[in-house]
């Protein structure tokens, strides 16, 4: 028994100093995926900030031009389905579900590294504000997806957070109502796609080929016996992938919606979460849940001692109808469903970048 503790207590003090020298205390998110029974598909994620980063509810329909502004040769196109986005600051989509049930969530990356992009040459640029909004118009299921964006047809161009000394580097997940999913990567300017159903939990640094190997090892460790509790993202990845796999497994929406939250509310960073010398530190601004069965939207911001939903099922996306939003970025407080809360609004303009 005295040898078999040892061992464990071996494996942890060294998988402590590889977790410490590889994550850096920095912009964090954590993205998972719930599949029960019958069809039960669920995504949640906590979108994990150093800075106050205002989030509204956007309702957009089918048939929108859009586009971006990156110089002479920006890509546009026309929504061809209707989604639910949830904006930050109000210049780029970060999260969303789309009205064939499709989820897109953006997560920081600092190995991030996008193609150089040159106005002039023959594939279009959209700006790295649209890259979620894009996927959400075009496409009903992962493997479309994949497929699409494989082909590399446009460039993703990308630039500082307005007002910030933050650069702008995350990857790009998608999933859907089948329970597939995908993870899109720009390592060293070359577009990395990670495509399989069992990738059900992702979050920042290190790039995603390096959290399933980090996961290998961890799976070597009963999680019941020890789990890294910090708040760096390879920790937050190892107990949200222990915990997503060891939660109730229903069809029950109730409770399929809870055990999903209760994993992102394990993962998270507290609120105002400080550690001398690292200005930079994250802590969670708001948690998504997507219910991808019943077409139902979950939100909570950290700041509001409230959890709400959305509907879909209640939205004409049709061509002919109105952008709508819900505000959340005052600290409104809403209860329950409240799809009726939202009200008729002109879209938001993607934050272009200068070329």
């Amino acid at each position: 028994m005295k040898g078999l503790a040892s061992k464990w207590i071996a494996k942890i003090c060294v998988t402590a100093l590889i977790l410490q020298l590889a994550s850096p205390l920095a912009e964090a998110c954590t993205r998972v995926i719930y599949k029960g029974p019958n069809d039960t598909v669920l995504t949640g994620r906590n979108m994990d900030f150093s800075l106050p980063i205002p989030a509204n509810l956007w309702i957009f329909p089918r048939g929108m031009e859009r586009t971006t502004s990156v110089g002479q040769n920006s890509l546009s196109w026309t929504s061809k389905y209707g989604s639910l986005a949830a904006s930050s600051f109000d210049i780029s989509t970060s999260d969303g579900m789309n009205e064939a049930g499709l989820v897109a969530n953006l997560l920081w990356l600092v190995e991030s590294q996008y193609p150089d992009f040159d106005s002039e040459e023959e594939r279009p640029g959209i700006a790295i504000s649209a890259w979620a909004q894009y996927v959400l118009d075009n496409f009903a299921t992962v493997a479309e997806a994949v497929e699409a964006l494989g082909q590399e047809e446009f460039v993703v161009v990308t630039d500082f957070i307005p007002g910030t000394d933050k650069f702008t580097t995350v990857h790009l997940s998608v999933s859907d109502a089948t329970g597939d999913s995908a993870i899109f990567e720009y390592i060293e300017g070359k577009l990395v796609i990670h495509h399989d159903p069992s990738y059900i939990v992702m979050t920042n640094d290190p790039p995603f080929s390096e959290q399933l190997s980090l996961l290998k090892y961890w799976q070597s460790i009963p999680g019941n016996v020890f789990l890294p509790g910090t708040v760096k993202s390879t920790d937050r990845f190892v107990r949200a992938h222990y915990y997503i796999n060891h939660v109730p497994l229903t069809d029950d929406p109730q409770i399929s919606v809870a055990s999903t939250f209760s994993v992102l509310r394990n993962t998270s960073v507290p609120y105002g979460y400080e550690i001398e010398g690292y200005p930079n530190l994250s802590t969670t601004q708001w948690r998504v849940v997507a219910d991808h069965k019943h077409m139902r939207y979950f939100f909570e911001t950290a700041t509001t001692p409230n959890t709400f939903w959305v509907d879909l099922n209640n939205f004409d996306f049709s061509e002919h109808s109105t952008v709508k939003v819900l505000r959340t970025d005052g600290g409104q407080i809403y209860s329950g469903e409240t799809s009726s809360k939202f009200v008729d609004a002109e879209p938001f303009i993607f934050q272009g970048i200068d070329i």
